[in-house]
């Protein structure tokens, strides 16, 4: 929540998303994601899961199809594109048919073409965890398109984030990121008001980077864009609190509900339903948002 207690993000085509608190459902269309890769990986699957999460309260659905966990090999943009372009064009038909026009589609990828290929399926969002330095065109599809966009914060690309993470002071640094990255892609030509921030949690990140990460929210939400968190089953729960992946759903949602208290606007899940419990439930004790 944020210190007015509304979160407010202009996407694609003019449609601003606005509430208490966003919810990011993740659909993840790979055989390798950390939590659950290869479950959805068919489109009927994948598509069934989409209205699931929105049915249960999902504002956004963000479709993937390259995982990013550590260590992971890249994806091929004809690969990647086979997997998410149907997915997001199937689940667009799906929500106008049954009436919903308020469901985000998003794509979590790094690739220009296939943010555009995306874009044109139907999507509103592009969910890019390089900050445009994969794939430097997709800089120009930003302008052109003007779709939401999230600017994350990696120290390295997947394969190698987590060989030796290093940093002075890690909220120092990303707030610098962010203004940075901020004013390339304005003078690029997307909107500010387009951009929602996210600081990386378990990307090129140790342990006690992450807390510091957590403890720092207001700061990156002084920079007066929304932000946006994925804590979802990371592996930061494991080593803080020893829980294997499928063991992390009530640590999930409580470090979420933290993270609200603490000023973040979007969150990024695989559960969520049990994310909007927890959310509702930091609204109501902290009706007009805190900075812890």
């Amino acid at each position: 929540m944020s210190g007015s207690g509304q979160t407010v993000w202009r996407v694609m085509g003019g449609k601003v998303l606005s509430g208490p608190f966003l919810v990011a459902g993740i659909v993840n269309v790979t055989p390798d994601s950390f939590f659950d890769g290869g479950r959805y990986d068919s489109v009927e699957a994948a598509v069934e899961h989409a209205l699931t999460l929105a049915a249960e309260g999902a504002d956004i659905l963000d479709v993937g199809g390259e995982s990013t966990r550590p260590y992971t090999a890249p994806v091929a943009l004809e690969e990647e594109m086979s997997r998410v372009i149907p997915v997001i064009r199937e689940t667009t038909l799906r929500l106008r048919e049954i009436g919903d026009d308020r469901t985000a589609l998003s794509v979590d990828t790094r690739k220009a073409a296939c943010a555009a290929a995306a874009l044109d399926a139907g999507a509103v969002i592009v969910n890019d965890v390089s900050a445009c330095s994969h794939d430097p065109e997709l800089l120009d599809v930003l302008g052109q398109y003007q779709p939401g966009y999230v600017l994350m914060h990696s120290q390295g690309a997947p394969a190698i984030m987590q060989e030796s993470p290093a940093y002075g002071d890690v909220v120092a640094e990303i707030t610098a990121f962010f203004e940075e990255n901020i004013a390339k892609l304005t003078a690029a030509g997307l909107p500010e008001e387009n951009i929602v921030l996210d600081p990386g949690v378990g990307f090129g990140k140790l342990l006690e980077h992450n807390l510091a990460i957590l403890r720092g929210i207001p700061v990156f939400a002084s920079l007066g864009r929304p932000i946006y968190i994925g804590l979802s089953n990371k592996s930061f729960l494991e080593k803080l609190l020893g829980r294997k992946p499928g063991e992390r759903a009530m640590a999930t949602a409580a470090a979420t509900a933290l993270a609200a208290a603490r000023g973040a606007g979007i969150h990024r899940v695989h559960d969520a339903a049990a994310t909007v419990d927890a959310l509702t439930l930091a609204r109501g004790i902290f009706p007009e948002g805190i900075s812890v």
